[in-house]
């Protein structure tokens, strides 16, 4: 017959807990370590998309005058046909278009300073 032997220090239940505790380590290390590497390509992508749209924003600009100018011959017809007209309230529509035409340029030229392009 086998006679069970006593364990009096505990010893496997100390040393499944550091098993265990190097485990947990050893995973959350791991965890950690993936969760940086994903951060530094996070940044190059953020860093990309900036310079992309850096890249777009004289064609953006481009494209506000454009619809700036096709506002403006819109207005001046416009305007131009009231005056033959002969309505009264002629010069304060002529304000107006001009004013949204000058707001378009002002714009651009503002988000030009504004952001360093």
């Amino acid at each position: 017959m086998k006679k069970k032997i006593s364990n009096p220090f505990g010893l496997k239940k100390k040393l499944s807990g550091k098993v265990w505790l190097l485990s947990i380590t050893l995973c959350v290390y791991s965890v950690l370590n993936s969760v940086m590497a994903r951060a530094q390509d996070g940044e190059a992508g953020i860093r990309a998309a900036a310079d992309k749209v850096s890249g777009y924003f004289d064609t953006g600009c481009d494209l506000v005058y454009a619809i700036g100018a096709v506002v403006g011959l819109i207005g001046a017809v416009k305007v131009f046909n009231k005056w033959n007209a002969g309505e009264p309230d002629t010069n304060k529509v002529a304000a107006a278009w001009f004013g949204s035409c000058i707001f378009l340029v002002i714009v651009a030229t503002v988000l030009k300073s504004f952001f360093g392009v």
